[in-house]
């Protein structure tokens, strides 16, 4: 028998090449560490990097309650960081949403609002020398080395 619902999703994980630019004197900026503070919240971004994923596929994964799941994913959605990308359906017949990192990666520097102009274009011209790709993975690498020394 062939489901009417679909239980999977065919979203994948894509990438602008602009970023969003964060400085340390945006309130945005503030909402988006306090979001990924925690561990089960980064460990969910680092799963949505990879891959989209339901909250009972994280659960799953990372061995946590729906219910924290849940909580960690919110926050991380308000702060902009993830988003819904699709719905799929349990086997139960309910309606899940698929979230996915967000499009456009996001940068955060140790400047204030009046330095991003100029950031955005030397960002502009080391990207296009070296691909978003590698960008992208040396700021993951920053960020990982951060929160693992708090």
């Amino acid at each position: 028998m062939s489901r009417i619902l679909p239980t999977q999703t065919d979203a994948t994980v894509e990438r602008s090449d602009t970023p969003a630019v964060l400085s340390l004197d945006d309130d945005e900026t503030r909402d988006v560490i306090e979001a990924l503070s925690s561990e089960t919240a980064y460990e969910i971004f680092q799963l949505l990097n990879e891959t989209p994923a339901t909250p009972s596929r994280i659960a799953e994964q990372l061995n946590q309650s729906v219910q924290n799941v849940h909580y960690h994913l919110e926050n991380l959605e308000s702060a902009g960081v993830i988003e819904v990308t699709d719905t799929c359906y349990s086997e139960k017949g309910r309606e899940m949403s698929v979230y996915v990192v967000s499009e456009d990666p996001t940068l955060l520097f140790l400047g204030t609002e009046d330095d991003r102009p100029s950031l955005k274009r030397a960002f502009k011209s080391f990207a296009s020398l070296l691909g978003p790709p590698s960008i992208l993975l040396a700021a993951g690498e920053s960020i990982s080395r951060f929160i693992t020394a708090e």
